[in-house]
């Protein structure tokens, strides 16, 4: 983009911008004329994805801000008003975490969708995004949005988008909200409206809340006396006010990590406010060593993911993988849920197989899906509208969804579950690892790890495509000594045996690459939608026959091979 256009650009958008704060560092810029910085900032607008918005706080188009979060509700409110009916009398419920910014984005949201004619149902405290999901649908709103950049730095925020089933959005919406807010220009075109719009915006109703704690309580499958200790941090988010009273309705203790009990959008006790970084759960297993307890579970800062750390039998804390925690949840669902025909399991394609060969002994359907907990939300709600019964969904990032109270990730609910089955453990006089030892040796040990390769900016994108690239035109045939059996190709849409012969794929396209081994144990590679990384995701598979440390030991060096290979593999000119 020419210089003078820029400037132009970024002018009329800094005179647009309501925020005194962010159209004060938009001037400073300009003034500064750092080319760079300006397009950084004014240069294009972040993308409005499956996801909605995410990124880093500031002025311009390129950044979360007021203007922004104005701009895209506008182009939202279009499409809801253009694609359902009685959207207007239906409305929008809109809620936010503890976020800088996320309040008065949600108010602003509010204004624009009052404005555009839409009735608005505004949370008046900071609401964790499940309970948010689940609202739109127990409204039979016709859509939500919610203010949360969930496990991202302190430095962003986001904006995330329900459609009326309580589900993220998917192609087309996606396509065509950002359609729809390009055809706006700017947020200079945005109407706030006046007094009778206000008068639209409402409080989400006492019982939306009551409701959502009620339906969570019937998820669960043991409730015999004899609750679990449970150290709980919030990571400084919204979901602690939730998780004490559901936990403690269903007869847990639930102790939280005083340091991190509330919200803060700093962030202060955690270098990344993410349950699976290195050294976020810290001050939580500090605190189960000197309590002595049963469990120790984590959300991230908007209750959407669930971490979990159980007794190691030697005076710590073992923190279980996502996978482990799914394969668990689902493995306890399946057991002692409701049985009968028409069961159905879903993960992700970069998720643990495991989850397969559990739903293969219960007898019931499973199913993998893109990357994305919104396309397990899909697979959800097709089966339950075709008289299916959807148990569970997982995601190795920490993502599960029991039943369909929420059509999205719920740390809170699946927190209720897993402390029920820590419960049932202890009742029965195994540990939680104990359980898990006993599903590898039935369907044997699966061990996981995911590496990812940073490589920031434009050249970053363009090694990450030559990587890609690489891999295409040169699959590994052997990978640690094994066969690579089979190579799909979410890209083409087709898997290539072994033999040559090469089978669709039932999947959306994309840009996502298998190397599924001949022992069962696979790798895969895909860009990241939302960083600049190249994320590679690895799994081997052993009988377990032995001590399960031995096990874990020998798999652990499995893949360290592997990855020492496949990034060898992609270093290589």
């Amino acid at each position: 983009m020419p210089l003078t256009e820029l400037k132009r650009r970024a002018r009329r958008w800094i005179d647009a911008d309501p925020d005194p704060e962010t159209r004060a560092a938009g001037e400073a810029l300009l003034a500064a004329g750092d080319l760079d910085r300006i397009t950084a900032h004014f240069g294009d607008r972040l993308s409005f994805g499956t996801a909605g918005l995410r990124g880093a706080l500031g002025p311009g188009p390129g950044r979360m801000n007021r203007a922004l979060v104005r701009w895209a509700t506008a182009g939202f409110a279009a499409h809801l008003s253009a694609s359902i009916a009685d959207a207007k009398t239906r409305g929008v419920v809109v809620g936010y975490d503890g976020r800088h910014g996320s309040r008065p984005f949600a108010e602003d949201a509010a204004r624009v969708l009052a404005g555009a004619g839409l009735r608005v149902l505004l949370y008046d405290r900071v609401a964790p995004t499940p309970q948010v999901a689940h609202a739109v649908r127990w409204l039979g709103a016709a859509g939500g949005v919610v203010v949360t950049a969930s496990h991202n730095p302190p430095q962003d925020n986001g904006y995330k988008v329900f459609w009326a089933d309580g589900a993220q959005i998917v192609p087309p919406h996606d396509i065509a909200i950002s359609a729809a807010i390009d055809r706006l220009g700017g947020p200079w075109a945005v109407e706030l409206g006046g007094p009778e719009a206000d008068a639209l915006i409402e409080p989400v109703p006492a019982g939306a809340e009551a409701a959502y704690l009620d339906e969570i309580q019937a998820l669960r499958v043991w409730q015999a006396p004899g609750g679990q200790q449970v150290v709980y941090t919030a990571m400084h988010g919204v979901a602690r006010r939730l998780i004490e009273a559901t936990l403690k309705r269903a007869g847990h203790s639930v102790h939280a990590v005083a340091a991190q009990a509330d919200p803060d959008p700093d962030f202060p006790t955690v270098a990344f406010p993410n349950p699976e970084e290195p050294g976020a759960l810290d001050l939580a297993l500090a605190e189960a060593k000197r309590r002595g307890a049963d469990l120790l579970v984590a959300n991230d800062p908007d209750g959407d993911r669930l971490a979990v750390a159980v007794p190691d039998g030697r005076g710590g804390y073992r923190p279980l993988s996502g996978n482990q925690v799914g394969v668990l949840l689902a493995d306890e669902l399946l057991r002692h849920g409701a049985q009968g025909e028409g069961r159905l399991v879903a993960t992700t394609i970069v998720s643990s197989g495991m989850l397969r060969r559990v739903a293969e002994a219960h007898g019931a359907a499973y199913v993998e899906t893109l990357t994305g907990f919104k396309w397990i939300a899909a697979e959800a709600l097709k089966h339950d509208g075709a008289g299916g019964r959807f148990v569970m969904g997982f995601e190795e990032a920490l993502g599960y969804s029991v039943g369909p109270v929420v059509r999205d990730k719920d740390g809170i609910s699946a927190a209720l579950v897993f402390c029920d089955l820590a419960a049932r453990c202890a009742a029965e006089g195994i540990s939680v690892l104990d359980r898990l030892t006993a599903l590898y040796r039935a369907h044997g040990l699966h061990a996981t790890r995911q590496h990812s390769i940073k490589l920031p900016g434009a050249a970053g994108k363009a090694r990450i495509a030559a990587m890609m690239g690489r891999l295409r035109e040169a699959p590994p045939e052997a990978l640690d000594g094994v066969a690579v059996a089979r190579v799909r190709d979410l890209h083409t849409g087709y898997a290539t045996h072994v033999d040559g012969s090469k089978t669709p794929i039932d999947l959306p396209r994309s840009n996502v690459l298998a190397f599924d081994l001949a022992d069962g144990g696979r790798v895969l590679a895909r860009p990241s939608g939302t960083e600049p990384k190249l994320k590679l995701y690895f799994e081997v598979r052993s009988p377990l026959d032995g001590p399960l440390a031995d096990a874990e030991a020998e798999a652990g060096a499995r893949l360290d091979r592997l990855q020492a290979e496949m990034l060898g593999r992609l270093e290589a000119r």
